[in-house]
């Protein structure tokens, strides 16, 4: 999507000035500091990675049965957002499995997909290969990038409708391993269909993946045929009486309040204001965003994604090592820095400026 105009990063609450993404050069003082301060925190913490994963999914296993087994409503509905938190943040190392190299954290994706991702119809292979097209430089905010929409030039309608369409993930991915995927086995066209724009967590519409190759596609292929029988296992339960509609329900709405949870932290993780030109590194962290302050971040935006912008600086660092990075950068650059600009104080500032932003686009229309 290109416009006849530049695209305005307004300024963040400290920030010095107001930059334009097209264009903005890399800042080599930001880029080099990033690396020397941070250049002992990248080694993951294999006790901390394995204990903060394996208690969020007891925790959520736990919360949804017992929301399914209690009789109260308060008190289901209670564990049900227990269930949402612990299973959003047990999910989110889907991501960290993205950028983890090889040998770092040996079994953890094995684990990850045995334990959560096949169990939720979420296995890793949905994101891998495709978030990491992301943060490619010359890919990230344009029409070859899975993951960016240009939001902030968009109607205002698209803001509810992004967030609206994660309530049918569920539904979606059971249609998707349960039915489809088994079929496209038989069916050739079904199954490039399937593999193009049915096996990737992408906002992009018109981006289409390749099919894998090599070791992936053997990762690929166990992951989804564990996945399918989940899905198969699920339809033919419910379909035959085995497995209760309520307790089916329950399952189903947690898991939509956990792709709900998540689609707002997307639509907070950027700015959305390119207009579908490369950027810089440094362009690339000013349309993302860092909300460092606050508890409630560490809820909607768990596993260090509240340093978004952070992240896209140094996209290989541990989750476990954001903050400490995100301190030693401020203390070293201070408040009228580069990096000062994407620091943002809170969720609902952030929809706020977006929501204002599709309206300016309107007025532009």
């Amino acid at each position: 999507m290109n416009h006849d105009y530049k695209v305005v990063a307004e300024r963040a609450p400290g920030a010095a000035s107001t930059v334009r993404l097209s264009g903005v050069p890399d800042d080599r003082a930001l880029l080099k500091t990033a690396a020397e301060v941070t250049r002992d925190l990248q080694q993951p913490d294999p006790l901390l990675y394995w204990s903060d994963f394996l208690g969020s999914a007891v925790l959520g296993y736990s919360a949804l049965a017992a929301a399914i087994l209690v009789h109260s409503v308060p008190a289901a509905f209670l564990c049900g957002v227990a269930a949402i938190l612990a299973l959003y943040r047990a999910t989110l190392f889907i991501h960290e499995i993205t950028h983890l190299q090889p040998g770092r954290l040996p079994g953890f994706r094995v684990a990850w997909n045995v334990l959560l991702g096949i169990p939720t119809l979420l296995p890793s292979f949905m994101y891998e290969g495709i978030h990491i097209i992301h943060h490619t430089r010359t890919r990230y905010g344009t029409i070859r990038d899975p993951e960016y929409l240009p939001l902030a030039l968009m109607k205002p309608w698209t803001l509810p409708a992004f967030l609206l369409v994660s309530l049918l993930m569920p539904a979606a991915l059971l249609l998707r391993f349960g039915i489809l995927g088994p079929l496209s086995v038989f069916s050739p066209p079904l199954r490039r269909i399937l593999v193009a724009r049915f096996s990737g967590l992408q906002i992009n519409p018109r981006f289409e993946r390749r099919a894998p190759e090599g070791a992936f596609a053997r990762q690929w292929f166990w992951q989804e045929f564990g996945a399918s029988l989940v899905a198969v296992a699920i339809i033919a339960a419910l379909a035959t009486g085995m497995l209760p509609v309520r307790s089916f329900l329950i399952a189903m709405s947690v898991l939509a309040g956990v792709a709900v949870l998540n689609q707002m932290r997307t639509l907070v993780a950027h700015l959305w204001e390119n207009d579908g030109g490369p950027l810089t590194i440094t362009a690339q962290f000013l349309d993302s965003t860092n909300v460092a302050r606050g508890v409630l971040a560490g809820l909607w935006a768990p596993v260090g994604l509240r340093f978004h912008a952070l992240h896209h600086l140094l996209p290989s660092l541990p989750y476990h090592s954001l903050a400490e990075a995100n301190r030693r950068l401020s203390r070293a650059l201070g408040p009228d820095s580069v990096y000062a600009r994407a620091d943002y104080p809170s969720l609902g500032q952030l929809v706020r400026r977006l929501a204002t932003n599709t309206m300016k686009g309107r007025s532009r229309g």
